[in-house]
């Protein structure tokens, strides 16, 4: 009797151990401690809209793929910069598309950071190969629009392996976007994984939404082309994404996550 009594004593604490520990733990996709600072959840953050007609729905889209989420609340609004320059605004998110030249990559995110905090970021769709039989497709689009945003507000790739089965989110890497065959479910959206990090990512809350003065040159730098992106800190193993990191001192850096095209 007391071998029952005491099984049974050690099951009902490891229950109590679950519960208090829940599977959402589970994920670790973002890309460090970086976050937007707010003093309550769920919080909004607002997305300017620099892109063309073309790619106004994916951006729609792209949006509602992200609301469900329960720390997180998107609004499209006005675009504040000129797309081809797509300049930040600080405390929101510019998404710009425009011919941006044969540069190799096909989008990124750009993110200013003061200590962990996130205080500006854009995403840039590059329409020079979006333009291009191979890209200019619904399920490109999708795919890298949904990514691109994600990293603006802190999510990184559950995986970098184009060539590996799709995991069903935007944030998985891949040669085959809309999936089918031996690529399996769709990376054009987000998946329960995503939203399990965001809450981790933003379990907390910050005392204030604003951030110390930064130094002369960080908040307006000019990060438009890839030598003034700083240091390269992260390539997949096949080279086809990375993350590079400009570092003004004292905690405040620009991070920029590359998407290249296939081919580069």
């Amino acid at each position: 009797m007391r071998t029952k009594k005491v099984r049974f004593i050690m099951l009902v604490a490891m229950i109590m151990v679950l519960a208090a520990f829940p599977l959402t733990a589970s994920a670790d996709h973002a890309w460090g401690n970086y976050h937007w600072a707010r003093t309550g959840n769920t919080f909004t953050l607002k997305v300017g809209d620099n892109v063309s007609a073309v790619w106004d729905p994916y951006l729609n889209e792209a949006i509602s793929d992200w609301n469900p989420s329960s720390v997180l609340n998107l609004t499209k609004v006005a675009g504040g910069t000129r797309p081809k320059n797509c300049r930040p605004t600080s405390g929101r998110i510019e998404v710009c598309s425009a011919t941006y030249g044969n540069t190799g990559w096909l989008g990124i995110a750009q993110i200013w950071a003061s200590g962990d905090h996130i205080t500006q970021a854009i995403a840039k769709m590059n329409d020079t190969y979006y333009n291009t039989p191979q890209y200019n497709t619904p399920a490109w689009r999708r795919l890298v629009m949904c990514q691109e945003i994600a990293h603006d507000f802190g999510l990184d790739h559950q995986d970098e392996g184009f060539g590996a089965p799709n995991l069903g989110t935007c944030m998985d890497y891949t040669n085959d976007p809309d999936g089918g065959g031996a690529y399996g479910p769709s990376n054009e959206h987000p998946n329960a994984h995503d939203f399990e990090q965001l809450e981790i990512i933003y379990a907390h809350l910050d005392s204030t939404t604003t951030i110390s003065a930064a130094p002369p040159g960080f908040m307006n730098a000019d990060v438009h082309a890839i030598e003034n992106w700083g240091e390269k800190v992260h390539e997949s193993a096949n080279g086809r994404s990375a993350l590079y990191v400009r570092d003004f001192g004292n905690g405040f850096k620009i991070f920029t996550h590359v998407f290249w095209v296939l081919d580069n």
